[in-house]
């Protein structure tokens, strides 16, 4: 597993920013051009008509299965990244439907964000002969009702990290246990406002995308109990508070538990929480008025296919939605629970939804309330 592509994905998430670098999807590693070298590749290229350009997480895919993409269908893939979904929610936006871009690949609240405000193509399901490898239990989700707009392509999730050489695993089954006293100024969160407060949501029974004032008030009271037990805030390497000592459990990625794991610290182990696992998932999609539509659909439907989508997710490092996939990969990977939980936890599966920006401001007038009460 490519851990440290794994870890560059993840680190990600918890920024914002509008860099863009731009990459030729013939040799993604050591390419990187400036934007002037970019556009004028894009123009050779397409000049020369058959491309599709393709706009992705940095470190998010396989060279070989780019490489693989073009010799088969004599399609140029112009390849360009963003590191968090802000930026390429924004590039879009300033954009304005221009159609610049093929395939797209913004997570599940994006998704849902994109989709209102139309600035997603409606995906032709008869056009992708490789869709049926797709799990249902990552179909049809609240974000994006019948897959109309977006096709899954790598998922994670976010649970109870445990050092298991300080704490009884068997003891963890809830993210209630964080509050309890034992643990006071050992416990980590990621600096995660979304993941931390659907955690305390969940606790209080309420919905994980609520925009009820009162919901949001009162995850805000609950997690501010749980402040003394918390040691520090990290999302750029949450495995390094375990890994120094510093903390025993916490909210963690379940990529970087594996990746400790991997690193030298078999001891961390990975728990689901009963009230819901709380799921991240990154997406295929086409914005409005792409300009090499079929050619998308190509590409889309050559990353579904299993070989393809097996590749990725063991070269990556992070769960494959896909069903058929998943029978091709070494029975270590396959069957680790960590990055594959069983069937009746993802049947409880949470994922982010858009919660509009009026919502947004309340949460981080909490969030920042929250960090301050350490």
């Amino acid at each position: 597993m490519a851990n440290n592509n794994l870890f560059s994905r993840r680190r990600f998430l918890g920024m914002t920013g509008a860099g863009l670098v731009g990459l030729s999807g013939l040799g993604l590693a050591g390419c990187q051009r400036s934007n002037i070298d970019t556009d004028t590749a894009d123009l050779a290229n397409t000049a020369r008509g058959n491309v599709v350009k393709v706009y992705n997480w940095t470190e998010y895919i396989s060279d070989s299965v780019l490489k693989g993409f073009t010799q088969e269908t004599g399609i140029e893939v112009i390849y360009s990244t963003f590191d968090s979904n802000e930026a390429m929610y924004a590039k879009l936006k300033l954009m304005n439907g221009s159609g610049d871009y093929d395939v797209i690949f913004p997570g599940t609240d994006f998704v849902d964000k994109m989709r209102k405000e139309s600035m997603l193509e409606v995906i032709d399901h008869n056009k992708l002969s490789n869709f049926g490898n797709l799990s249902p239990t990552f179909l049809d989700a609240s974000f994006d009702p019948q897959n109309k707009f977006s096709v899954p392509y790598l998922w994670g999730s976010s649970g109870i990290a445990v050092n298991k050489s300080r704490i009884d695993i068997n003891s963890i089954t809830s993210w209630n246990d964080l509050w309890r006293p034992e643990f006071e100024g050992r416990v980590m969160l990621m600096n995660d406002l979304r993941d931390v407060f659907t955690m305390g949501l969940l606790t209080l029974g309420y919905p994980a995308t609520t925009h009820d004032p009162k919901h949001i008030e009162a995850a805000y009271q609950k997690l501010s109990k749980l402040m003394p037990n918390v040691r520090t805030f990290n999302s750029d390497a949450p495995r390094m508070p375990f890994m120094e000592g510093e903390t025993y459990l916490g909210l963690a990625w379940n990529g970087e538990v594996i990746m400790a794991q991997d690193q030298g610290m078999p001891e961390l182990d990975f728990v689901y929480p009963k009230e819901g696992v709380i799921m991240w998932m990154d997406n295929m999609s086409i914005p409005k008025n792409a300009k090499n539509r079929e050619n998308a659909y190509a590409f889309i439907d050559y990353l579904l296919r299993p070989d393809n989508a097996a590749i990725i997710s063991e070269e990556i490092g992070y769960g494959s939605p896909n069903e058929s996939a998943k029978k091709l990969m070494p029975a270590d990977i396959a069957n680790n629970q960590i990055i594959y939980p069983p069937d009746d936890l993802l049947g409880h599966a949470l994922f982010r939804e858009d919660v509009g920006d009026t919502t947004m401001a309340l949460y981080q007038k909490y969030w920042d309330r929250l960090k301050v009460d350490m």
